[in-house]
This record gives structure tokens, C-alpha cells and sequence, in this order.
């Protein structure tokens, strides 16, 4: 019974001192770190909600230049009117931008959108600001989802020719 206690005790020293020396030589794990702070680099403005609202109840003046792919669009929502001229084609879209009004461009959350205004400003454009749907979004403001149109088979040529 003795010898039973010692190995019970020899064992269980063992099994602690293994488990105290893990603890020791493990590696720390990684502190929490805070997430990145959303560093604005560029010289148009950011818009706020409030700052939106304000320009859109001059809806003549101003025009949402949306510069997001059509899925984006879809999937984050927009405003109800805009127009869509994706970043890539920015530079050679440029006649069809309105000079007469005040832009504001529009991407998730505005980064896309400063580096356009910075860029239209550049080409003598008056640029509001940049903004972004989800920030606006989250700020409380109403963005409205589209739905994608479904496309449909095209009709097989021969029931076409016999439709007619």
C-alpha cells in the first residue's frame, strides 16, 4: 500500500512537472490587437450620413457616381438613382460624367470612392465628396437593394421559325 502511495505520488509529481515546464516553454499566444484604424488618405472629403442628406435634398445639384462592380452593387445596394461607371473604366468614361453637378462618389465603404473624387477633382470635376454605402448604412441611413434581372434560354431557331 505504501509502495502503491509513493508511485501514485511519484506519478502525479511527474505528470505536474511535465505540465508546468509546457506551460513555461510555450510560446505566449499574440496579443489582442485593436482592429486597423480606417486611415483616410485622400484629399476629397468623406462624407458623413449627415453630410449626404444634406446634399441630396438638392437632388438637381448632385449626382451619386457609383464606382462598384455590378455585383457589388447588387449584393451592398446603392442609392435609388446613380450612375455606374466602374473604377477600371473611370479614365475613359469621363465625357459622360456631368460637369454641371456636384458628385459625390459611392463605393462599400468609400475608399474607392476618395481615390475617383481625388482623381475627378484632378480633371476640374466639382466633387462632393465620397461615400459609402455601408457606412452610410450603418449610420442609419436607407439603401436600397435591387434585384438582379434573370436572364432566359434564348429560344431554340426552329420554334422560333414556327412561332411565326
Amino acid at each position: 500500500m505504501k509502495l502503491a502511495s509513493s508511485l501514485a505520488a511519484a506519478l502525479l509529481f511527474a505528470v505536474s512537472a511535465t505540465a508546468v515546464h509546457a506551460q513555461e516553454a510555450a510560446p505566449a499566444a499574440p496579443a489582442a490587437t485593436a482592429p486597423a484604424a480606417d486611415v483616410w488618405n485622400y484629399k476629397t472629403r468623406r462624407l458623413t450620413r449627415a453630410d449626404i442628406d444634406k446634399l441630396v435634398a438638392s437632388p438637381k445639384k448632385v449626382i451619386f457616381l457609383d464606382v462598384r462592380r455590378p455585383d457589388e452593387i447588387v449584393s451592398k445596394g446603392s442609392w435609388p438613382v446613380f450612375l455606374n461607371v466602374q473604377v477600371k473604366d473611370i479614365e475613359q468614361q469621363l465625357d459622360y460624367i456631368p460637369r454641371d453637378r456636384q458628385i459625390i462618389t459611392v463605393s462599400n465603404h468609400a475608399h474607392r470612392a476618395g481615390a475617383v473624387g481625388d482623381l475627378l477633382a484632378k480633371k476640374g470635376f466639382k466633387v462632393a465628396g465620397a461615400a459609402g454605402s455601408q457606412d452610410y448604412e450603418a449610420e442609419g441611413g436607407t439603401i436600397v437593394r435591387i434585384t438582379a434581372p434573370v436572364r432566359q434560354a434564348a429560344a431554340a431557331p426552329a420554334a422560333t421559325a414556327a412561332a411565326q
